[in-house]
């Protein structure tokens, strides 16, 4: 992130897709379910339709001794292949905006290291409350990210202006607060705003998240190493983190302690800056934010299906 306070860090870079893992792994999870069941109801109907007592001995025999591979089909214990979609018409913009939670936000002290610490798991355990009953109606079924703060500096700081206020890894499913930055930019915020913007913050982080285990993260980034310019790669990490801007307005409204006013301010402070190659115009990340915080289907946070002019 520059310097200026005004918007969000860049997520931290997420491993080349493998084949779509996260979202084999949801549909394999399922494929082996469904053998289960399907092998629970072959013994079943084997028991109830076979040899009763009034059967001999060499009929009982034979049902015994009958191999029961023929019932089953191999193909059942296979991985299912990928999923075919494309990042403008993922069915998760087919659901409802998560609904409110009652998230009892604790006060942050800004110049405490264990109140970020609880802040941010606080933070973290409405975000999967608010998130997991949308994930479920999409048959994702996965522990929530795990949330956490660095006194230490990212690496990636080093070779860039400004500083990461809090980074997302995809691998891992960790959000990590930078200690250190978010002190220092929390002495820029009002002292009645400071759970409002961080909430935001994090807020974002966990869009990437939501990204990751849709597999619309690794879409993106697939679709990023096979573009033809720097500036159609541009583009499309723009569309990812302002999709993640759009989540923050949706995590805003869906931790239940904001109203209208407060979820406008904080969308001022954190989007009245400078445009950003990577995060996009001022104009254009206010917009993705209150959509989020005002929509009524997640395809209201569809911003690859944006126009270009939505995504600079």
């Amino acid at each position: 992130m520059p310097g200026q306070f005004g918007a969000y860090p860049p997520v931290a870079p997420p491993p080349r897709p493998r084949r779509r893992a996260s979202t084999a792994v949801v549909v394999s999870a399922g494929g082996s379910a469904l053998a289960a069941v399907v092998a629970l109801t072959v013994l079943i109907t084997l028991m109830s339709q076979g040899p009763d007592s009034t059967a001999s001995e060499s009929q009982q025999q034979a049902a015994s001794d009958k191999d029961l591979s023929s019932f089953f089909s191999r193909k059942l214990d296979d991985r299912p292949g990928d999923l075919d979609f494309q990042n403008d018409e993922h069915p998760v913009y087919n659901v409802a905006m998560p609904e409110p939670v009652d998230c009892n936000l604790p006060k942050l002290d800004t110049t405490s290291d264990s109140s970020w610490e609880d802040f941010s798991t606080t933070v973290g355990g409405c975000l999967n409350e608010m998130w997991k009953p949308r994930f479920e109606e999409l048959g994702i079924r996965t522990p929530g990210p795990e949330f956490g703060v660095s006194s230490k500096k990212p690496q990636q700081d080093l070779a860039q202006e400004g500083s990461t206020l809090a980074f997302y890894k995809p691998e891992e499913r960790t959000i990590t607060v930078v200690l250190p930055n978010v002190k220092e930019m929390a002495e820029f915020i009002p002292d009645g705003q400071q759970e409002g913007v961080w909430s935001a913050l994090l807020g974002h982080e966990y869009g990437h998240h939501v990204q990751n285990v849709t597999a619309v993260l690794a879409k993106s980034v697939e679709a990023e190493s096979e573009a033809d310019s720097q500036s159609d790669q541009l583009e499309l990490l723009r569309r990812t983190e302002l999709q993640a801007e759009c989540f923050s307005g949706v995590a805003m409204r869906g931790l239940g302690q904001f109203d209208d006013t407060q979820i406008d301010e904080v969308n001022e402070l954190l989007n009245t800056g400078g445009d950003l190659p990577t995060h996009g115009k001022s104009i254009n990340r206010r917009q993705w934010y209150q959509a989020g915080a005002a929509g009524d289907t997640l395809e209201s946070c569809n911003t690859f299906g944006a126009p270009a002019s939505k995504v600079r």
